[in-house]
């Protein structure tokens, strides 16, 4: 069968950066666009570009598909939606935790009433530094925009919505506990709620070892993830335990992005993203109360 997605070229203006076999290299974007035809682009830059060259693929007539997050404010996010609808084209954010196995499981057991109606949600993320080396471009803030909260922190956030619906206030902490070289934070704590549910997040970059957690409390039972292992309680008793090491080893990622880019061609073959943008916007609000939210020091609603 044929690849729905080719990748016919590539863009960078690094001089270092040099080109891989069979795919040409181009340094600027007008060079690009005379190549020949194109019908998307896949932004695949520090958050600082992500807004300038989704709009500059829109004027063009390009569909978009865009790393996280697409943007960090309200406006940003909706001004950036109507562009996409007055050029009637998509964009797709690369939010690939949905194609994450045990996500997935995850949200196929809250679905099911597995551990009935959730109350409480705990989420943490523990990291030694940014990824990228002594001083990483997601420690500057020029090119990054924000720390943890901004860069795995949008991962949580829509997974969490698509577990919780929609959030209606968030209260937030950020600072650096560790690397004080960092422009950006590297820790932050969130409680974020919704109208008959809570959820906690702690995210840094500032830990003694690397590990994920996530803990879901229901009525009837608790979904536990840590590790590698995912297991279902219900009434007292572990009921399931699955251990998903192999399919989380980076080795599998590349099968998460197949499906990514798999939903994005649906898009692009629909004409429409609706949810996409939804999507989007909803993380840009939260992204922007919560930090709002650190530097008041007060509840600020979504």
């Amino acid at each position: 069968m044929a690849p729905r997605i080719e990748i016919v070229a590539a863009l960078d203006s690094d001089l270092n950066i040099a080109p891989l076999d069979g795919v040409p290299l181009f340094r600027d974007r007008s060079s690009l666009l005379a190549a020949g035809p194109l019908d998307f682009i896949d932004v695949c830059t520090p958050p600082s570009s992500h807004l300038p060259l989704a709009r500059w693929a829109l004027e063009h007539g390009l569909h978009v598909l865009c790393e996280k997050p697409v943007a960090v404010t309200r406006a940003d996010a909706e001004s950036l939606v109507a562009a996409a609808r007055s050029a009637r084209r998509v964009v797709v954010p690369c939010h690939q935790y949905r194609f994450n196995p045990v996500w997935r499981q995850i949200g196929e057991w809250v679905r099911d009433g597995a551990i009935g109606h959730w109350h409480l949600a705990e989420l943490s993320v523990y990291r030694l530094k940014a990824d990228g080396g002594a001083l990483p471009w997601r420690s500057q803030r020029e090119e990054s925009r924000g720390g943890i909260l901004l860069d795995h922190g949008t991962h949580l956030l829509y997974s969490l919505f698509d577990l919780g619906g929609e959030p209606r206030t968030v209260q937030a902490w950020t600072g650096r506990l560790r690397h004080r070289e960092y422009e950006v934070e590297d820790t932050a704590q969130l409680l974020i709620t919704f109208p008959d549910r809570i959820a906690t997040i702690l995210l840094t970059w500032a830990a003694g070892h690397r590990e994920n957690r996530v803990r879901i409390i229901g009525e009837r039972g608790t979904i536990d993830w840590h590790g590698g292992l995912l297991s279902l309680e219900r009434d007292g008793h572990r009921r399931l335990e699955i251990d998903y090491t192999a399919q989380l080893d980076k080795r599998s990622y590349a099968g998460w992005f197949a499906a990514l880019f798999g939903a994005f061609a649906d898009a692009m073959d629909r004409g429409e993203a609706d949810e996409a943008l939804v999507d989007v916007t909803r993380v840009a609000a939260v992204l922007e109360a919560a930090y709002e939210s650190a530097r008041s020091g007060s509840t600020v609603s979504v």
